[in-house]
C-alpha cells in the first residue's frame, strides 16, 4: 500500500500527549467494473483528535460511506493508511482487526443491524459478552434504561419501532464506552421527529462518554451540531 509522507507529517499528538484518533493518509479505494477499473476515493488525507466530532458530508455515491467503512477496517483499501488510536489498522490481519474493532470502537448502521433471534438486551450484551465481562446484563440493562427503553428489554427487533431500533443500536455501540463510535447515516431511516431525538440522544452519550465520533450524514442539521466537516466530491476531499 502507498504512504503519503507528506500527509503523515501533520499527524501530530493533540496537547495532551495522546495520538491523535484518527490519521488517514493517502487513502484511495478501486475496483473493478465492466469498463475496467473505477476509483471510488482518491487520495484522502485527514487527522481527527481524541473527542473531537466530525461529520463526513456529500452527496449520494460520493465514497463517503465507503470511507467510513475503510476507517473501521470493514473493508480494505487499494492504497494508503489508517491509524487508529496510533494503530495501523492495515498492518493487522482480518481476526487483529476484529480484536481491535471489539476493543477500540463502536458503530451504528443505518439499517440497525440487530439480530433478529436476540431480544433487546441480548443484543446489547452481545459485545460485552464477546469481551468476557462478568457484568454484561447489568450493564446492558442500565444502557438501555439511558435510551429510554427499560420497558422494551425483552422485547425482540420485529416489536420495536424503527426510533426503539436505532435506540438499541446507540445502546450496542455505547455500552462498551469504546474510544472511537462511527455512524453512517443513522438517522436515514427514522422520520423527522424520530431521528432528531436519536441525534440527540447520540451527542449527549457522545459527550458523556468523550469518545471520538465520526458520521456519516446527508443531514446539514445534524453536520452543523459536529465540530468540524469534511466534504467528499467524486470520492475526493474538498
Amino acid at each position: 500500500m502507498r504512504d503519503n509522507p507528506e500527509a503523515l507529517k501533520n499527524d501530530v499528538p493533540d496537547m495532551s500527549g495522546r495520538p491523535a484518533a484518527i490519521q488517514v493518509a493517502g487513502l484511495s479505494k478501486r475496483v473493478a467494473d465492466a469498463s475496467g477499473e473505477l476509483t471510488i476515493l482518491h487520495s484522502i488525507d485527514f487527522t481527527v483528535q481524541p473527542a473531537e466530532t466530525l461529520a463526513i458530508v456529500g452527496a449520494s455515491g460520493s465514497g463517503k460511506s465507503t470511507l467510513l467503512g475503510l476507517l473501521a477496517g470493514l473493508d480494505t483499501p487499494s492504497g494508503g493508511r489508517v491509524l487508529l488510536d496510533g494503530t495501523d489498522i492495515f498492518a493487522l490481519d482480518e481476526d487483529g482487526r476484529a480484536a481491535f474493532r471489539m476493543a477500540k470502537l463502536g458503530f451504528v448502521f443505518q439499517s440497525f443491524q440487530l439480530l433478529a433471534h436476540l431480544n433487546a438486551v441480548e443484543n446489547v450484551m452481545l459485545p460485552l459478552e464477546l469481551r468476557g465481562d462478568d457484568a454484561a446484563r447489568e450493564k446492558a440493562e442500565a444502557m438501555l434504561g439511558r435510551v429510554g427503553l427499560s420497558s422494551r428489554l425483552k422485547h425482540y427487533p420485529k416489536y420495536l419501532s424503527g426510533g426503539e431500533q436505532q435506540r438499541v443500536a446507540l445502546a450496542r455501540a455505547f455500552v462498551t464506552e469504546p474510544p472511537l463510535l462511527f455512524a453512517d447515516e443513522p438517522t436515514g431511516s427514522l422520520d423527522a421527529t424520530t431521528g432528531e431525538s436519536i441525534i440527540a440522544l447520540m451527542f449527549e452519550l457522545n459527550r458523556e462518554r468523550g469518545s471520538t465520533l465520526v458520521l456519516v450524514t446527508h443531514d446539514p442539521a445534524m453536520a452543523a451540531r459536529c465540530g468540524r466537516t469534511i466534504t467528499i466530491a467524486a470520492g475526493k476531499l474538498v
